[in-house]
């Protein structure tokens, strides 16, 4: 008979490869992050089985929930070995889809599963977190940290989260809202934002050779860097223009691109017409167009292309909407209107016109 390896040692946790210490560890080390994200309505504090929040006074209150992660940004990431800003691209992720239907977020609550828990690793991604909570002006209500050992590499994870938020019934957005005549306002992205990194990272690694640390004169930076820059959190800035001006809907620029995403906030009968020569995408995506070859429609399906969120408003509240923002220093354009479909047109957003300088 075969004699066990350690058989004088009887079998734990930590021998599996899971450190309920560092565990803890961890959870101190976050709380001081998890403070700064915080709501008069959140009750209790880190460490419960469950995050208790008050909604508050409402008419007819309706909650919106969102769900989402960051994709193989985390890849770019990992090989930086900086950890301090993913988090705030998954919270923009999950915000920002909240408010494209007027809610306002309130509380999120994150999940990492990880290979190894190094607590000090831990408490950099939920800094990233907190912060994009603060920005979003949402509560970190709590999450889960979950060590993998055996089934993800040491220094792998992953990150999701979960965002909810409330909208008073009678104030719900959405394609109903919808007029012929409407103004399409769009607002600037900070870069690749959260999607489209598997083709990013396939032309610009594999493709072109280039090294994370790869100083690119173009960019004026590293291409990790660049890479790495943080999806802008719009939540706040959309529900300032709510508040003053005449808002139909919102679309959030994410996987499907500008166009993909516009279909989904339009009604049928209505076309969203938009000129590509109101605005120039930043350098980023012409370096991975040209060095991938990726013809423009690809870039177009898969990449925000520098538009990060739009705004459909009333056309008597354009001057407005595009001051507010500009106020609230958010880079913002007229990029088209809504117009009603024509005699065999079966789509509902399109894109005219090139790029200036692009």
């Amino acid at each position: 008979m075969t004699t066990p390896k350690n058989s004088d040692q009887g079998a734990s946790y930590a021998a599996a490869g899971v450190s309920i210490e560092e565990g803890d560890r961890a959870v101190e080390l976050l709380a001081q992050h998890a403070k700064r994200a915080t709501r008069p309505e959140v009750r209790g504090g880190i460490g419960g089985f469950a995050g208790l929040f008050a909604l508050g006074k409402y008419r007819e209150p309706l909650l919106a929930a969102g769900s989402d992660g960051v994709g193989t940004k985390l890849v770019v990431a990992q090989a930086m070995d900086k950890h301090d800003t993913i988090g705030i691209d998954l919270v923009a992720m999950c915000v920002d889809d909240l408010v494209v239907c007027g809610a306002e977020p309130l509380f999120l609550q994150d999940y990492i599963a990880i290979g190894k828990v190094v607590p000090e690793k831990i408490a950099e991604i939920v800094s990233g977190v907190a912060e994009g909570c603060v920005q979003a002006g949402c509560a970190l209500l709590g999450g889960e940290t979950a060590e993998h050992p055996g089934v993800m590499g040491e220094d792998d994870y992953d990150i999701s989260a979960t965002a909810v938020g409330v909208v008073e019934a009678d104030e719900l957005l959405g394609p109903d809202k919808v007029r012929v005549g409407d103004i399409i306002i769009g607002m600037g992205s900070s870069g690749l934002h959260s999607n489209g990194y598997s083709l990013a990272r396939h032309v610009l690694f594999d493709q072109a050779g280039l090294p994370v640390d790869a100083y690119m004169d173009e960019l004026g930076r590293t291409l990790g860097e660049e890479l790495l820059e943080p999806t802008r959190i719009y939540a706040q800035d959309c529900l300032a223009l709510v508040a003053e001006c005449e808002v139909r809907t919102f679309c959030h620029v994410t996987g499907g691109g500008l166009v993909g995403n516009m279909e989904r906030i339009i009604p049928e009968g209505m076309v969203a017409e938009m000129n590509r020569a109101s605005w120039t995408p930043q350098q980023i995506f012409r370096t991975i167009e040209s060095l991938g070859k990726v013809e423009q429609l690809e870039m177009e399906k898969t990449f925000n292309m520098g538009v990060g969120m739009v705004a459909v408003v009333s056309p008597k509240d354009r001057d407005r909407a595009l001051a507010m923002l500009t106020a609230r220093h958010v880079e913002c354009w007229e990029l088209g209107q809504v117009r009603s479909a024509e005699e065999g047109e079966d789509f509902r957003a399109i894109l005219t016109g090139q790029h200036p300088k692009y």
